[in-house]
């Protein structure tokens, strides 16, 4: 059997990715070359590539030749940020390259994945980890992107790809007609909005529940670590602000300032040009998909984004 299959689209990776026995000799080749050993393997079912428990202790994340620039992304983006933040990362142990394909095994962080607790906890829990996840961002934001800075696209690449694609691709998600209409009027401010020339910082673009760890204390549950950088590039730091502040604060004033305080920002920064300077990143965001805000029904009181905008970000902060 050929070790290595022709991947030339995603969804033939898909495919493979979820049939153990033909991604079960590639994982045993890996961890053979490594010198690591491979008890019972097995794979999470979330995420972009195929990513193995190997033996309890160590992770083998899999890239197709058509990811492989996430593979780039992440084994730079652990090298530079490793040992340089209060929580920890995973470390790599072995990395390597086969006829396109590409691999990681990185140290398995203790935790438990955020999505699988974060409906339950506590509102104060929610406040401290929100304020853990900020204090974390601006960590991440400190550190010098060093050849991250090479990585492309380049932030107004970025941007520019992301604003020629963002009608269809709302439409796609079913956003409705009204939100969509005003969409072209949001891309036309953008330039006037949005910072003409920033200083780039690390973005991961994927703070959200899926990729952080959390472990329960003596003072209730809080985050334990970050994982998946994947999706890491450089740019404007306001980014990194939009999925826990989306998908987490869910529009409740006391977890927007415990996020905002523990990113380090003065309450006087949040104004209304900022509030406008997040909703446009967030329909331009590379991941954005308005049926995911963590706010129940919000669509009944929405009739025009500046609506959406009052609802995730308040103006009473």
């Amino acid at each position: 059997m050929k070790l290595w299959p022709d991947i030339s689209i995603a969804e033939d990776f898909r495919r493979w990715r979820s049939a153990s026995h033909l991604w079960l000799p590639v994982v045993i080749e890996i961890a053979q070359r490594a010198n690591i050993d491979a008890v019972s393997p097995t794979s999470f079912k979330t995420g972009t590539n195929l990513v193995v428990d190997l033996n309890g202790n160590a992770i083998l994340k899999i890239f197709p030749p058509i990811y492989a620039a996430q593979f780039a992304a992440e084994r730079l983006a652990l090298r530079q940020l490793d040992g340089r933040l209060s929580v920890p990362i995973p470390r790599i142990l072995a990395e390597g390259e086969d006829s396109g394909w590409s691999w990681l095994i990185i140290t398995k962080l203790p935790g438990t994945v955020g999505s699988e607790v974060w409906p339950v906890l506590s509102e104060q829990e929610r406040i401290y980890i929100l304020g853990d996840i900020g204090r974390t961002i601006a960590e991440v934001q400190a550190v010098d992107p060093g050849e991250l800075l090479e990585m492309q696209p380049a932030w107004p690449e970025f941007v520019k790809r992301q604003a020629e694609g963002c009608i269809e691709r709302h439409r796609h998600q079913g956003l409705e007609e009204a939100l969509l209409a005003e969409i072209p009027a949001l891309l036309r401010a953008a330039p006037s909005v949005l910072p003409a020339e920033v200083e780039p910082v690390i973005l991961t673009g994927e703070w959200i529940p899926e990729n952080l760890l959390l472990t329960e204390t003596s003072d209730g549950w809080r985050l334990a670590a970050v994982i998946d950088f994947g999706d890491v590039m450089t740019g404007w730091r306001e980014y990194d602000l939009l999925g826990p502040s989306t998908f987490m604060c869910a529009g409740v004033p006391d977890r927007l300032q415990a996020f905002f305080k523990g990113y380090g920002m003065p309450a006087k920064n949040y104004d209304d040009a900022m509030r406008r300077r997040l909703t446009t990143l967030m329909m331009l965001h590379g991941a954005s998909d308005l049926r995911h805000i963590a706010i129940s029904d919000w669509k009944s009181s929405v009739r025009r984004l500046e609506d959406l905008e009052d609802i995730i970000w308040p103006k009473i902060l």
